[in-house]
């Protein structure tokens, strides 16, 4: 499950102790990304210098209601700081507004200005009637995205079974899926991944892996290991 897994820490007070922790649980469980705002990109680079693991922003982030070049802007910034993954959040106002046309044109202004970096697509389902969740998700279709992503985690609530079963429905062969927003068991997780999820965006990738050895193999602490055998 671990390559599943944007190991992510977006809150508004996250520390530089709580990412350089979170990097290092990424490296120590081969996560496929940490998701980190842009501020902390520079910093989560330079501490996976050498590993495997991607770095993952978000951009609009939380509410979505910035402007196209604003987001065009944070995008190729954090991209130039480091960033290899892009998590945009949609304008959802235009969207129920039906307005597609704008909704069409930023995802397509923000894919083209990060030069062929992942983007995702963030919906936040939990606002969207079933009909719209079906359109935003022809939208990344049509726009050729790497993924559509679910929630913020901002949101009333996060991914849930409808949710997903509504975009596998309607997304194209190309277009991936990442769930994210209340995924705090391995049970939840690997439903999700059964359906047909791609990546799956927690804070608890930790918890997640507590199968895993973890004793005999901490990369996060230093001298004498105080953490539990399957912690």
């Amino acid at each position: 499950m671990n390559h599943y897994i944007d190991s992510t820490n977006l809150k508004m007070d996250a520390t530089m102790k709580e990412i350089e922790a979170l990097c290092h649980e990424a490296i120590h469980y081969h996560f496929e990304t940490v998701c980190v705002h842009p501020y902390y990109v520079p910093f989560a680079k330079k501490l996976l210098e050498g590993s495997p693991v991607q770095i993952c922003t978000v951009i609009g982030f939380p509410l979505g209601m910035n402007t196209k070049q604003v987001k065009v802007y944070e995008a190729i910034e954090a991209i130039n700081e480091g960033a290899d993954e892009i998590d945009m959040v949609i304008n959802v106002g235009a969207l129920k507004d039906r307005d597609y046309d704008y909704i069409k044109d930023e995802i397509e202004e923000v894919r083209d200005a990060i030069d062929g970096k992942t983007l995702k697509v963030i919906v936040e389902t939990s606002l969207l009637t079933t009909d719209e969740l079906a359109k935003m998700t022809e939208i990344c279709n049509e726009t050729f995205v790497n993924f559509i992503k679910t929630s913020t985690g901002f949101g009333s609530r996060g991914a849930s079974v409808a949710d997903i079963k509504t975009i596998m429905e309607y997304r194209s062969d190309v277009l991936e899926v990442k769930a994210s927003g209340g995924i705090r068991t391995d049970e939840q997780a690997q439903t999700l991944i059964d359906m047909g999820v791609t990546r799956i965006g927690t804070s608890h990738g930790k918890e997640l892996m507590a199968m895993e050895p973890y004793h005999d193999r901490c990369h996060i602490c230093t001298g004498t290991c105080e953490h539990e055998e399957g912690e």
